[in-house]
């Protein structure tokens, strides 16, 4: 039990954005010097971790969530939105910026799965956030293969296996049925791939 929480807490949603980054950091040849690649880590660890965290705080201040882990469809939905205007908002920075505009395409393809997921609210169906997210980083990382063909087979088989490391973790703590980890994960897999083609 530990350890698949340990596995679901390590792998959170929050935590991937700035994971994304560093790994394009690491993978691309940049011209950015150490304290812009310092600025750009930090602006989006703090949109998308510590603002969605004091975001959860502040909501389970006002009782509007039982708890941080926000199970049910309805609590899951203002959380939800503020992301999906987080991620548009960095993917349009990004955009502008011509030395790190390859990772619009993470932002703007997280916040199109993000908004197909809360789409499916509307039949009730809540996908894994946390698949979801290991989607949109695998699918990124082999966006980024197209553009440089750089070598990245040791890094996808290592997010693949920490996917079904994850996946098995969410079934286990019946946080999430088979097909909602499924659906979550190739929502955020493929809003990468469609995003890359219509940018």
């Amino acid at each position: 039990m530990r350890w698949h929480k340990f596995i679901s807490v390590l792998l959170h949603p929050v935590v991937q954005p700035t994971v994304g980054v560093i790994l394009y950091l690491f993978l691309i040849p940049t011209t950015l010097q150490r304290m812009q690649q310092y600025a750009i880590l930090s602006i989006v660890f703090v949109a998308t971790y510590l603002i969605p965290v004091l975001l959860l705080v502040f909501l389970k201040a006002l009782k509007l969530i039982k708890n941080y882990q926000v199970h049910s469809i309805k609590e899951r939905k203002i959380p939800l939105i503020l992301m999906i205007l987080i991620f548009y908002i960095l993917g349009t920075i990004f955009s502008k910026l011509h030395q790190v505009r390859d990772l619009s395409f993470l932002f703007y393809g997280t916040a199109l799965a993000l908004f197909l997921v809360y789409l499916l609210f509307i039949i009730k169906f809540k996908a894994s956030l946390h698949l979801l997210s290991m989607g949109c980083a695998i699918g990124f990382v082999l966006i980024l293969t197209l553009l440089y063909s750089t070598y990245v087979l040791p890094i996808i088989c290592i997010l693949l296996l920490l996917s079904g490391l994850l996946a098995s973790s969410r079934l286990y703590l019946k946080a999430h049925t088979t097909k909602e980890v499924y659906v979550g994960f190739f929502l955020g897999f493929l809003s990468q791939f469609l995003i890359y083609y219509l940018l």
